[in-house]
């Protein structure tokens, strides 16, 4: 076999990989990249870029139409799905080698299988690596085990985000991320969509963020069924998809999307088949193996992964050199209890940190703080009838917040200060020292606090 050494092997060039092999090079050491498919991985064509693009024009009509005198038109599916596809950059990856490339990145394609100790194969050619491989594999959409499922060829978030055109009716099955936001995106490019949400819709993050998304799902046309349990699934000669719910009833559709979760892509690489891989702080799954990103399971986001990615080559490259490694709090190490994330669905949702139940589940003697995004004066510019809601999660016995989350429109960009808060463990008090700007949707902040009496 055509055998080659470098310092660092990372299998997957999704974000994730591109980043620790970026900061491995950057450190000194020499880093080859794995990949089977695109470089760029899946957030960059079927997933983050691609759905945010099929979301964007119609929230941008949904704001347009919610303040008087601008003149709004009918959404053009055509125009969203081509620019969709330039943001997917037409399924094809130049741009994404030419800046391997540029950074001394070497790219071999192909499916990377770890066959001993720092030893990986692709193809004909085995690679060996001086001090670490690196998974960076990512996962797939998981499709449950429903009798006939398979058989019909359900759309995964893959076909959704990639679609070519949109259908007539579309039934998706899950309640989760995915499914909230693609049951916007396609009602909105005039799908008839059915939602079939077996364990409610949105059910990680605060009730009154599901209950709302629900609501405006309905409200956009959407038929939503809650604790929905799909049976049976067959596709009839004309093409027509029909799935038996648990009591019976059908629900007929054109394609259905199944969106009930991710499994991790493991299998073939060497490693247990759908097993996470477990890591500790420094992403190090034993003294030579690491794994970023997804496939480890802590937070199934891009950003999340790029911050993994981003420690992890810091610790490679120290521990290459001799350097001591600082993985004690605020050192080289991830630190998974702060994850914000961001649901562009209508309205947005964004969180970060715990729930409240999440934070009485963990001990912690907490008050919740909530407040009506619509009584803030910002929020009624922004928009005529502005519907939202905050909640803060206090823990009391360090006058700290450990949970924000907001729902209605717009807010994803409010959510980075509570990250900020909340990471940076900001003592309530001096928080009032933060004034917001009026008249801004951020005022919500000194709203908060005033209910919250020290």
């Amino acid at each position: 076999m055509n055998a080659q050494t470098y310092d660092v092997i990372v299998i997957g060039a999704g974000p994730a990989g591109e980043n620790v092999a970026d900061r491995a090079v950057k450190g000194g050491l020499t880093a080859a990249i794995v990949e089977r498919e695109l470089v760029g991985g899946e957030c960059s064509y079927w997933a983050c870029m691609p759905t945010k693009a099929l979301l964007r024009s119609a929230a941008a009509r949904r704001a347009a139409l919610s303040v008087p005198g601008v003149p709004v038109g009918d959404l053009d599916p055509a125009a969203v799905l081509r620019r969709r596809d330039e943001f997917a950059a037409h399924w094809k990856d130049d741009s994404q080698v030419g800046w391997l490339d540029s950074a001394g990145i070497a790219l071999h394609r192909g499916a990377g299988r770890i066959v001993a100790d720092r030893v990986v194969e692709v193809g004909d050619v085995r690679l060996t690596a001086r001090h670490a491989v690196v998974v960076a594999t990512g996962t797939s959409a998981f499709v449950p085990d429903i009798p006939g499922l398979r058989d019909i060829a359900p759309w995964t978030s893959r076909e959704a985000a990639a679609a070519s055109s949109v259908p007539g009716r579309l039934a998706i099955i899950g309640g989760g991320v995915v499914a909230t936001e693609m049951a916007t995106a396609f009602a909105a490019l005039g799908s008839a969509v059915t939602l079939l949400a077996r364990s409610g819709v949105l059910g990680s993050f605060e009730p009154f963020a599901g209950e709302r998304v629900t609501e405006a799902l309905r409200e956009a046309g959407v038929t939503v069924h809650l604790g929905a349990a799909v049976t049976g699934a067959r596709r009839d000669p004309g093409g027509e998809v029909r799935l038996t719910l648990a009591d019976g009833t059908e629900v007929a559709a054109d394609e259905v999307l199944v969106a009930t979760g991710r499994t991790p892509n493991t299998e073939g690489a060497g490693l247990p088949a759908g097993q996470w891989l477990t890591v500790d702080d420094t992403m190090r799954v034993n003294d030579w193996l690491y794994a970023v990103g997804d496939v480890n399971g802590r937070a199934l986001l891009t950003h999340q992964g790029k911050y993994q990615a981003r420690l992890a080559g810091d610790v490679i490259v120290a521990r290459a050199l001799g350097k001591p490694v600082e993985d004690a709090r605020w050192g080289r190490h991830a630190d998974s209890g702060v994850v914000p994330q961001v649901v562009f669905t209508d309205p947005e949702v964004a969180s970060v940190g715990l729930t409240a139940a999440a934070a009485t589940e963990a001990g912690l003697r907490t008050r919740v703080v909530d407040y009506d995004l619509g009584a803030v004066a910002g929020a009624s510019l922004h928009a005529d009838g502005y519907r939202g809601h905050a909640r803060m999660v206090v823990d009391e016995d360090r006058s700290v917040i450990v949970g924000f989350t907001l729902a209605g429109p717009d807010v994803a960009e409010l959510l980075h200060a509570a990250t900020i808060a909340i990471a940076g463990e900001v003592p309530l008090h001096r928080l009032w020292h933060a004034v917001p700007a009026y008249p801004t949707v951020s005022e919500v902040w000194l709203r908060l606090l005033e209910n919250y009496p020290l």
